[in-house]
């Protein structure tokens, strides 16, 4: 059997996801973060992106809207923005809210937050891309 770590992703409203897992790979502020059972303790601040983790071999992949992870004493806990599941995600809607976003930032408006914009076009890009994943993986 592979060595685990606790795994626990959690939002404002909700606790994601907690199970040990094998692996986790999360969208650092500088670069993709794998992380290991027992790997060196960290603090780090997320960005959009998509996050995968691995248990009993199978990965599973989550969009998140930026947050903060500790890895501490084998166990990895992410305070996450926001956090969906692959599942949950629906890709017509993630694709409305990306050409939403874009429009925002096309029309320069002079009381357009260009960065809260973008931040909203980095999201909806995690969500399209973890849906079309699935989609992809469900074709198998």
């Amino acid at each position: 059997m592979a060595e685990s770590m606790k795994l626990d992703i959690i939002t404002a409203e909700r606790t994601v996801f907690s199970a040990l897992i094998e692996l986790v790979l999360a969208p650092g502020i500088e670069g993709e973060l794998g992380i290991l059972p027992h790997h060196a303790g960290l603090m780090t601040i997320l960005q959009p992106g998509e996050l995968m983790i691995r248990k009993d071999g199978t990965e599973t992949f989550f969009a998140i809207a930026g947050g903060f992870m500790e890895v501490l004493n084998n166990k990895v806990t992410i305070l996450a923005d926001a956090a969906e599941n692959s599942e949950e995600i629906n890709e017509e809607r993630a694709a409305l809210a990306m050409e939403k976003a874009q429009a925002l930032v096309a029309s320069r408006d002079s009381d357009v937050d260009l960065e809260k914009a973008l931040q909203q076009i980095r999201r909806a890009q995690a969500r399209l891309d973890v849906a079309r994943k699935r989609r992809i993986r469900n074709r198998r």
